[in-house]
C-alpha cells in the first residue's frame, strides 16, 4: 500500500483535531476497565465542514446557531436569514488554517442571501478548502508526482418565517473532496469522493426586559450535513460529520449606543462512536481466547451501519457509557459589545473533552460595521500548552458587503 493513505488519513484527522498522545481504546484493554477514560475520538470524512468560516462567531469561540442574523447565518443556522434586516447582502472570509504545521493550508468561504419578500429569503455560499501541495511517494519512498488537495461544498438554502417570532430552514449541499488527484493506491483506484447532503434548522427570537433594560433573546437549532457516506475508493465509504448544533443568546440595548449579547452553543457528533475490539491472545468472559484482533466487538457497538441508524445509535453506542457520551459534546461561549452600531468587540472560549479531540481555545476579535461594508477580525489562542498545539495563530478575516446599500449609493 503506498504511502498516500497514510498521507490523506493524517491530512483529514489534522483539519479538525488536536488530540493528546496515547493508547487507542481498543488495546490491551482488561476486563472492568473505564473506557470514558481512554482516547476515542471520533473521525470523519471532509471534516473541513465543521471549520467555522466567519470572523464574528470565530471570535466568539465558534458560537453561533442563536446569533443575531447576519450573513454568516448560512453556515451556523440559515433560517435567521428570514429575519435578516437588510434586504440582500454577500461576504467572503479567509482563514489560513493549521499554521503552527505548514503554512499553505486555509479555507476560503463566500456566501450571499437575497429577500424575496418579508418572510421569505434565499441563500447560497461556496466553501473552498486547500491543503496545499504535496509530494506522494510509494513503499520505496520513489517520487509518484505532486498535487494539491483540495475540498469545496457548494450550498443554497431556503428559509421562511411561519410566524413573527419562529423560522425555519433547510439547505442543500453539494460537497467534493479530492485528496490524491487520482493517484492509485496499491490495486486500489483512489478517486475523488462526492456526496450530497442537507441541514435542517430553526431559530426563535423574542423580546425581553432584564434589569430596566430592553433587548431579546434568542434560541437555535441546527442538525447540519446530514447525507450519504463518502469515500475516495469503491469499497471504503465514511460518515460525513453530520452534527447537531443547539444554543441561545441574548442581547441588552444599555443605552442608544451601547449593547451586548451573550451566547452559548452544545455540538454533539450524529456519527457513531468507534467500538472497542478483542484483541488477539485476549481471554473473552466464556473462557476462549481470541485468536485474531479487531474482529469481535468487546464493548460498544458496530459503527459499520446506515446513515440514519448511525444518527440515532450516536446517543448510546460508546464504549464508556452515557459518561463517554457526554464527553463527546462539545462548549462554545462568546461575548459581543457594539458600540454605536458600528464598532464591536468579541471574546469567546471553546471546550472539547480531550479523549474526543482535545480542543480547547480562546478567541478574540474586533468588527467594524459602516454604510455599505463591514470588517472582521478574529484570533485564536490554545488554552494548555501554546506551543504545542496546531491552532496556535490562528486568525480569520472577513468582508462584508451591504448590497441594497450598494445599490443605492
Amino acid at each position: 500500500m503506498k504511502k498516500i493513505i497514510l498521507s490523506v488519513f493524517t491530512l483529514s484527522i489534522l483539519v479538525t483535531f488536536n488530540v493528546k498522545a496515547g493508547d487507542p481504546p481498543n488495546a490491551n484493554q482488561t476486563l472492568g476497565q473505564d473506557y470514558s477514560k481512554e482516547l476515542n475520538a471520533i473521525t470523519t470524512s471532509v471534516p473541513f465542514l465543521m471549520i467555522a468560516p466567519d470572523s464574528r462567531s470565530g471570535a466568539m469561540g465558534d458560537a453561533g446557531v442563536a446569533l443575531s442574523p447576519d450573513v454568516y447565518s448560512q453556515h451556523w443556522n440559515s433560517s435567521k436569514l428570514a429575519f435578516i434586516e437588510s434586504p440582500m447582502g454577500a461576504t467572503m472570509s479567509y482563514t489560513p488554517w493549521l499554521k503552527k504545521l505548514v503554512d499553505d493550508i486555509n479555507l476560503a468561504y463566500l456566501a450571499g442571501y437575497y429577500q424575496i419578500d418579508k418572510n421569505q429569503t434565499i441563500g447560497a455560499s461556496l466553501r473552498y478548502f486547500t491543503m496545499g501541495n504535496i509530494t506522494f511517494t510509494d513503499e520505496s519512498n520513489e517520487k509518484i508526482g505532486d498535487f494539491s488537495p483540495h475540498e469545496f461544498a457548494l450550498d443554497a438554502s431556503y428559509n421562511r418565517k411561519l410566524s413573527e417570532n419562529f423560522a425555519l430552514g433547510v439547505v442543500g449541499r453539494f460537497i467534493y473532496s479530492n485528496l490524491t488527484g487520482g493517484t492509485a493506491a496499491g490495486e486500489k483506484t483512489v478517486s475523488a469522493g462526492k456526496t450530497v447532503a442537507i441541514d435542517v434548522n430553526g431559530y426563535y427570537t423574542n423580546k425581553m426586559t432584564v434589569g430596566g433594560y430592553d433587548g431579546n433573546w434568542a434560541a437555535g437549532f441546527n442538525i447540519s450535513n446530514v447525507g450519504a457516506k463518502l469515500g475516495y475508493t469503491e469499497d471504503e465509504k465514511n460518515f460525513i460529520p453530520t452534527n447537531l448544533r443547539i444554543g441561545g443568546a441574548g442581547t441588552l440595548h444599555l443605552d442608544d449606543y451601547n449593547s451586548i449579547t451573550a451566547t452559548f452553543d452544545v455540538n454533539k457528533l450524529l456519527v457513531p462512536t468507534p467500538p472497542v475490539y478483542y484483541i488477539r491472545d485476549e481471554i473473552k468472559p466464556d473462557g476462549t481466547v481470541v485468536t485474531v484482533s479487531g474482529e469481535e466487538i468487546k464493548e460498544g457497538k458496530d459503527n459499520d451501519v446506515a446513515i440514519v441508524q448511525g444518527m440515532v445509535q450516536s446517543f448510546y453506542d460508546a464504549p464508556g457509557g452515557g459518561k463517554e457520551e457526554l464527553h463527546e459534546i462539545s462548549y462554545a461561549v462568546g461575548l459581543e459589545y457594539w458600540y454605536a452600531k458600528q464598532f464591536a468587540v468579541r471574546a469567546g472560549y471553546f471546550y472539547e473533552h480531550a479523549t474526543k479531540g482535545n480542543r480547547k481555545y480562546f478567541t478574540a476579535g474586533v468588527g467594524l460595521k459602516m454604510n455599505v461594508f463591514g470588517l472582521d477580525f478574529s484570533y485564536l489562542v490554545p488554552a494548555g500548552n501554546f506551543n504545542n498545539s496546531p491552532l496556535s495563530n490562528t486568525w480569520r478575516f472577513s468582508l462584508i458587503f451591504d448590497l441594497e446599500s450598494f445599490t443605492n449609493q
